[in-house]
């Protein structure tokens, strides 16, 4: 099978890793203090607007406390129709949408132990997000890459957060909507060629 060129790597993370800081995107990931509208078709009693919590998480009847944050509408939907089919009702139609963004976070994907968001509380820098993230994990290489949306351009800014942990480049501070995306051996070659062909800490338009 042929691998993908940087091209179409470019390509595809622009799409993907923009589209999890854009709230108009299904692909959005909900954060701390997003309100939600939840509804169950026919049960009035169970449609709720409820906010996420600082921790991520949301109550809900029933159901009790489930992770939100980190997660798109979708897969919320998905858990919250699970949860309540076991038990309490038939087939149940559940539909989740996020009716205010107020989450000032970050997103870190990659080879990080624990991906997901990560709320901004007086400012946040690429090395205390990874730290935050629960740190790299063992596939792991020094190069990170932060997709940015601004002013509806999308960018990429690559780092090397090894050069960052010894003092020998700066710990830059990251910006609301950041995707964090840490390198790691084991992705597709045509990322990681995209990925080290950025210069390092350059603002690199995507689309």
């Amino acid at each position: 099978m042929k691998q993908p060129s940087a091209a179409d790597a470019l390509k595809d993370a622009a799409i993907t890793y923009g589209a999890m800081s854009d709230p108009k995107s299904k692909a959005y990931k909900v954060g701390p203090l997003d309100v939600l509208d939840i509804t169950v078709f026919k049960v009035p009693d169970l449609s709720k607007t409820v906010q996420v919590s600082e921790a991520g998480t949301i109550n809900y009847p029933l159901v009790g406390e489930i992770q939100a944050g980190g997660r798109s509408a979708r897969e919320i939907e998905q858990e919250l129709t699970a949860l309540l089919g076991e038990t309490y009702l038939q087939k149940p139609q559940i539909t989740v949408f996020v009716k205010e963004y107020n989450s000032q976070r970050v997103t870190v994907e990659g080879a990080v132990k624990k991906p997901g968001v990560v709320p901004i509380v007086g400012g946040l820098s690429l090395i205390q997000a990874v730290a935050q993230a629960g740190g790299t994990d063992d596939v792991a290489d020094s190069t990170v890459a932060v997709f940015r949306n601004a002013d509806g351009k999308r960018s990429a800014i690559r780092y090397d957060i090894a050069e960052i942990r010894s003092g020998n480049a700066d710990d830059p501070p990251l910006q609301s909507g950041d995707v964090v995306v840490v390198s790691t051996s084991t992705v597709k070659q045509g990322f990681n060629t995209f990925v080290k062909m950025l210069p390092l800490a350059s603002v690199v338009p995507l689309l």
